[in-house]
């Protein structure tokens, strides 16, 4: 399996629909949260698509241009990026029930986090509630809190010494 930053967006939508997405979710996300293919990495095996994950830059006072965050969620991240504002957000991460608990979640972390630094982040936070998801964020010693709003971990990693 290899990680691939940038697709085709007409086989992304393939795809998204094939794995049971419906189009307002396809709509929002190619409307809100994707502006750029390079925020779209794709997990590819034997050239076809069987994961993907989505980034953006955001902030603790904004999610995404024009979406202001809830009380709960700025606290949270304040306290969790200590003073820090900016970061860059891993929006969502999915990959095809068959290629799971293999170790693939891990690889892509690692890769995630690699990819941050070469484009000069420093900062990114995961928004989870899946079991193996949070499991790999307390593992690569992320900084974590709980929104009871949403039910939802919220993790922190600082890719600066």
């Amino acid at each position: 399996m290899k990680f691939v930053v940038g697709c085709d967006l007409e086989e992304f939508k393939r795809y998204y629909r094939r794995n049971g997405y419906d189009d307002g979710d396809l709509e929002h996300l190619m409307k809100k949260v994707i502006k750029d293919p390079s925020q779209l990495i794709v997990w590819r095996t034997n050239d076809k698509i069987v994961g993907h994950a989505v980034w953006h830059e955001s902030n603790t006072r904004v999610h995404r241009k024009g979406d202001s965050r809830d009380k709960e969620d700025t606290e949270a991240l304040e306290k969790l990026l200590e003073g820090k504002k900016d970061f860059v957000e891993l929006h969502e991460i999915w990959l095809m029930k068959e290629y799971r608990g293999k170790g693939q979640g891990k690889r892509f972390f690692e890769f995630f986090e690699e990819y941050m630094k070469s484009r000069g982040y420093g900062s990114i936070v995961y928004y989870a509630d899946h079991p193996a998801a949070i499991t790999i964020c307390r593992q690569r010693g992320c900084k974590e809190d709980y929104l009871k709003s949403i039910g939802e971990h919220v993790f922190y990693l600082s890719l600066r010494s």
